[in-house]
C-alpha cells in the first residue's frame, strides 16, 4: 500500500488506524466474496469507531460508500456525532464501468447510497453539477467545496529537479543522459547537469520534453488514447517537424497496468521514451513540479466529479491537457490553464502546437504557465476554512 504524505504520518493530529484485509475471502463465487467482504467490512469498521474517543463529527468520503455510510450513521448514533459526507463521485457508476448499470448488484448499491445518503447531517460535493445533481436526484442539499491542492504541490526549483532527476536514473532509463558525460560536467540526467567545479545546475540544450499522466490504471481511464496519440507525435517527427523528444511518466498503479505495460512494449519508438515508475508520496508533487506538461485521461463515471490529479498539477503550475467530459469546464479553461480534447488525433494536434521549437520558442504553453502561475487560487486549508468552518457553526 502506498504510504501517507510524511506530513500526515508527522501531524500530531492525525491518528491512522489500518483495517486488516483478510485474504481467506478470495474463495467461493465472486458475488459470495463481495457480499462476505461487505459483511466482514462491516463489523471490522464498526468495531473500529466504537473503540475511538468519541467524536463531534465523523467525516466520510464517498465512494467508497458500502458499507461506510451505513457504519458511519451508526456509529453516529451511539456516539451521538454529526456524520458529514464528502461526495467525490457516486460509488454505484464506478461498479458499473465493469457490471454495467443494470447489474443487480449496481442496482442494489445506487438504491443504498440515495438512502443512506440522505442520512448524513451536512454534504460536501466536488462539482457545482454534483450539488445539483445530489439536490435533484437524492434530495441531498450539499455545498460545494472544490478540490485544492496541499501546499506542498508547487514548481520545483532546479537544484531540486536535477537532485529528483538523478535519483529516478537509477531506476529508470529516460532520465539518463542521452550521451556521455563530456567537458567537466560532474553529473548529469537526461533533462540537467551540475557543473563539478561551481555545483551550478543549469539544464541541458536539446533537452527533451517531461510529459507525465498519474492513473489509477482502471476502465474509466482509456489509456491507448495516448498512446495512439504518442504514434502520431513520433510520426510528425519522422515527417520533419521541429519537436522535442518526448520523456513520458505515467504514474500510479492498479488493476489494468500490466495489460497497458504490454501495448507500451510493443511500440518502438525512436523519440519517445514511456516509464510508469511507482513514486514515493514526497516525490510525486516534486515530479509534477519537474515537468512540462500533464496528460490526463480520466473520464468521469458519473460526469460528475474532476480530476484530483489536474487539480495537484494545477497546483505545481503544470499546463494540462485533459479528455472531454460533461463538468470538466470547471476546473480546465480551455485555451487558458491548458487545452481539453476529444480523441487521440486531437490530442497529437496539441502536442504538435504546444510543442513546436520547445524548449527556445515561448508559446502558448509558457503562457498557460504564466496563467496559472498569476491565478493565486486557495489551497486546501484555505478552502476548508472559507466553506466548511462556517457550515459546523464556528467563527473564522
Amino acid at each position: 500500500e502506498t504510504r501517507p504524505h510524511q506530513d500526515v504520518l508527522r501531524s500530531p493530529h492525525i491518528r491512522l488506524v489500518p483495517l486488516a484485509e483478510l485474504r481467506w475471502l478470495r474463495v467461493g463465487p465472486k458475488l459470495f466474496q463481495y457480499v462476505l467482504k461487505v459483511l466482514v467490512q462491516s463489523v471490522q469498521l464498526l468495531y473500529t469507531l466504537l473503540r475511538i474517543d468519541q467524536p463531534s463529527y465523523i467525516l466520510l468520503q464517498n465512494p467508497p460508500g458500502l458499507p461506510s455510510i451505513a457504519v458511519a450513521w451508526v456509529a453516529g448514533l451511539f456516539w451521538r456525532s454529526k456524520l458529514i459526507i464528502d461526495w467525490h463521485n457516486y460509488g454505484y457508476t464506478i461498479m458499473s464501468l465493469s457490471h454495467g448499470r443494470n447489474h443487480p448488484l449496481v442496482r442494489i448499491a445506487k438504491w443504498y447510497e440515495k438512502l443512506f445518503g440522505r442520512l448524513s447531517d451536512y454534504n460536501l460535493c466536488v462539482t457545482a453539477a454534483m450539488k445539483e445533481d445530489l439536490w435533484v436526484n437524492c434530495n441531498i442539499k450539499a455545498v460545494t467545496l472544490y478540490d485544492k491542492p496541499a501546499a506542498y504541490f508547487k514548481e520545483t526549483p532546479l537544484d531540486l529537479r536535477h537532485s529528483l532527476y538523478m535519483k529516478l536514473a537509477q531506476d529508470y532509463e529516460p532520465f539518463r543522459p542521452r550521451a556521455e558525460p563530456g567537458g567537466c560536467s560532474a553529473e548529469r540526467s537526461a533533462f540537467t547537469e551540475r557543473d563539478g567545479r561551481d555545483g551550478h545546475v543549469v539544464q541541458t540544450r536539446g533537452r527533451p520534453a517531461l510529459l507525465i499522466s498519474s492513473t489509477s490504471w482502471t476502465e474509466d481511464e482509456d489509456f491507448s488514447v495516448l498512446l495512439k496519440a504518442l504514434e502520431d507525435y513520433e510520426r510528425f517527427i519522422d515527417e520533419g517537424a521541429k519537436l522535442p523528444a518526448l520523456v513520458c511518466v505515467i504514474t500510479g498503479k492498479g488493476p489494468l497496468k500490466d495489460y497497458y505495460n504490454g501495448l507500451i512494449q510493443k511500440l518502438h519508438f525512436k523519440h519517445i521514451q514511456i516509464c510508469t515508475p511507482w513514486l514515493e508520496a514526497e516525490d510525486y508533487p516534486l515530479l509534477l513540479g519537474s515537468a512540462d506538461l500533464g496528460v490526463c485521461l480520466h473520464k468521469s463515471s458519473s460526469g460528475l466529479d474532476l480530476p484530483m490529479k489536474v487539480v495537484d498539477m494545477f497546483g505545481c503550475c503544470l499546463p494540462v491537457c485533459a479528455i472531454y467530459f460533461e463538468c470538466l469546464h470547471e476546473l480546465v479553461k480551455h485555451e487558458e490553464n491548458g487545452l481539453i480534447f476529444r480523441d487521440s488525433s486531437e490530442l497529437a494536434e496539441q502536442l504538435k502546437m504546444l510543442f513546436l521549437g520547445f524548449p527556445t520558442v515561448e508559446g502558448k504553453l509558457h503562457s498557460f504557465r504564466q496563467n496559472l502561475r498569476a491565478s493565486k487560487e486557495l489551497r486546501w486549508d484555505e478552502s476548508w476554512d472559507q466553506i466548511v468552518l462556517p457550515l459546523l457553526g464556528h467563527k473564522e
